[in-house]
């Protein structure tokens, strides 16, 4: 396996692109947006950079890494040759289903598709395609060139041999691969994203404010972030979508999302990637400044 196509240039895809071509394997970016594409090189760009400051890497691994990349406007042309196709496009079940039809009529009959989806059903990704037993979820974390764990998601019909492929090939990559099974949420975000709707109805219900809560799980639980902290990082549509899936999923009430976040998120007030979230980003990327609608 050499060949390896990224569907996806934001956040995810450029990251997931950049470990595959600092680890040597050829990478095709795909993405229908030109600007998406040319972003998501500068930012693997500007990360390699970091490497190179960190002294991590040469100036010789920085530019091995960004010639094992090609970019690609067309799904079609990007993943013809691969031997692995990985979408990482936007957390859409209908988007999600469109592309892994295309993929699944363009790639080698023998190449498996791996989604890097957080929450969204493998099984009924994989049922759109003719090849269900190829279909795998590869659930990275943010930020990928940082964060060890793969989530290596079996749908129904996922077979052992390509779960294993993934799994060793996720250790090539020098990752951290844990087998789960394909339930709303997996185990990442089952877990987390009820803790982070819970932090949010603790706010809605005025027991504290957003310094506070954020204090106390850092100082108390020993959390690198706090929750608003890190909801505001990964987005708070993001957030909301995953509960919505394993709200559908389970029909649990514990899932639901809190109307706060369904208020926020439709004033768009998203986290880093608007501005504001629970935090005010208008100075610095930094959680620092909360938003004034929680003074």
């Amino acid at each position: 396996m050499k060949n390896i196509a990224v569907i996806g240039a934001g956040t995810m895809g450029n990251g997931i692109a950049h470990v595959f071509a600092q680890s040597n394997y050829n990478v095709n970016l795909i993405d229908i947006s030109e600007d998406a594409l040319n972003k998501g090189l500068a930012t693997i760009t500007k990360n390699l950079d970091r490497l190179i400051t960190k002294e991590r890497i040469t100036e010789d691994n920085k530019l091995q890494t960004l010639n094992n990349i090609k970019t690609f406007t067309s799904i079609s042309e990007g993943v013809k040759n691969a031997d692995l196709v990985v979408e990482a496009a936007t957390e859409n079940v209908d988007l999600k289903l469109k592309i892994f039809k295309q993929i699944d009529a363009d790639a080698p009959t023998n190449a498996i598709l791996a989604s890097n989806t957080s929450s969204i059903s493998i099984t009924k990704i994989a049922s759109v395609t003719n090849r269900p037993d190829k279909v795998i979820g590869m659930h990275f974390m943010n930020p990928v060139p940082i964060m060890k764990l793969v989530e290596i998601i079996r749908g129904y019909n996922t077979s052992n041999q390509v779960t294993a492929t993934i799994m060793e090939l996720s250790k090539n990559l020098k990752k951290v691969p844990v087998e789960v099974n394909d339930y709303p949420g997996f185990v990442a975000n089952r877990i987390l994203m009820p803790m982070l709707n819970e932090a949010i109805e603790t706010l809605y219900n005025g027991v504290a404010g957003v310094y506070e809560i954020d204090t106390v799980m850092k100082l108390g639980m020993a959390h690198p972030m706090g929750p608003f902290q890190l909801a505001d990082f990964i987005g708070l549509d993001v957030c909301l979508s995953i509960l919505n899936v394993m709200y559908d999923g389970f029909k649990n009430p514990k899932y639901a999302p809190c109307p706060l976040l369904v208020n926020m998120v439709q004033a768009g007030k998203l986290g880093i990637k608007s501005g504001e979230g629970f935090y005010d980003y208008s100075e610095s990327r930094k959680a620092e400044i909360i938003s004034k609608q929680f003074k």
